[in-house]
């Protein structure tokens, strides 16, 4: 896939334990390598709903009556299936992050190899962009932006760093950012820092940790018995947030227990983490951080 080559794609797909007459959700579309997979599972009588909200993913539509693609973020997941009709599925596809695509159109502004205005919103339609976070967050909302996402501990510094460059003039693009920072990006480390400054922005400027959290909540209600979920993350805050989710329910803290000390977990973890092969990662290199997860929803008690 030119646009986005499908990470785990065969490991993924097999632990959604296809139904061939099942209805199934992919909820990162993108190029439609994964969707195409279990397209190629489903019978006659199946049914596979795709949500991508950015408008480049649109071209990417798959001609086939089995499939339906909806332009909208997968926190939405709920209310859209709703509105076509659906209210339990058999199966359930995330990979996270940044598409190939994404990172590779240079004015989109996520990648570290472009100068491009700061733009980094997956979707047009997001109100806020890269540039109203580096330009008007206050400096405790960029420290914690930039510790919490990129996990950068020299977080105040660079905060103060981008708030005095701003003072001088508005920081419009990738190179004035870069530029603004140069004294925190030394040769050897340069790509590392910069990668994780990107990332935290970005993730802010998307809303990713909150929409996967909203997201994963709806999932048990959606799923039907011995349905299951699979999601690809590509970096420790979304795998920490789906392992903890499926060990207890909850994104911090020890499950809920009955009166009688009993857990009552919504889904079950599918056997262990699997990650790309040493042949996958070298046929593509941004593979080499993407962790898989499976859940199944249990079947009641009688």
């Amino acid at each position: 896939m030119s646009y986005h080559n499908p990470v785990l794609l065969k490991e993924s797909i097999d632990g959604l334990n296809i139904k061939s007459d099942g209805i199934y959700v992919d909820v990162t579309f993108g190029g439609g390598g994964h969707s195409t997979e279990i397209l190629s599972r489903l019978g006659a009588k199946g049914k596979l709903y795709a949500f991508d909200q950015d408008e480049d993913a649109l071209k990417n539509a798959i001609d086939d009556e089995r499939f339906v693609l909806i332009h909208e973020n997968f926190r939405f997941i709920s209310q859209f299936l709703k509105f076509y009709g659906i209210k339990k599925v058999d199966g359930i596809l995330g990979d996270f992050g940044v598409s190939s695509h994404q990172f590779d159109v240079a004015e989109r502004g996520f990648s570290t190899r472009f100068d491009a205005d700061l733009d980094m919103r997956m979707s047009k339609r997001n109100a806020v962009s890269a540039y109203d976070v580096v330009n008007t967050y206050a400096y405790d909302d960029l420290r914690r932006v930039l510790f919490q996402y990129g996990d950068l501990r020299n977080a105040n510094a660079i905060a103060t760093a981008i708030i005095a460059n701003r003072e001088e003039t508005p920081i419009k693009t990738t190179d004035q950012l870069k530029s603004g920072l140069k004294q925190f990006l030394p040769a050897r480390v340069e790509h590392k820092i910069l990668a994780q400054i990107y990332q935290a922005i970005r993730i802010e400027v998307n809303q990713e940790i909150e929409v996967i959290k909203e997201f994963l909540l709806q999932v048990p209600d959606l799923l039907n018995e011995e349905g299951r979920l699979s999601v690809i993350s590509y970096h420790s805050l979304e795998d920490r947030l789906v392992k903890n989710f499926f060990r207890s329910g909850k994104f911090e803290g020890e499950p809920d227990k009955d009166f009688y000390g009993n857990m009552s977990l919504p889904l079950k973890k599918v056997g262990g983490l699997t990650v790309p092969s040493k042949k996958e990662i070298a046929g593509n290199n941004r593979a080499r951080s993407a962790k898989l997860r499976i859940a199944e929803k249990a079947k009641s008690k009688k």
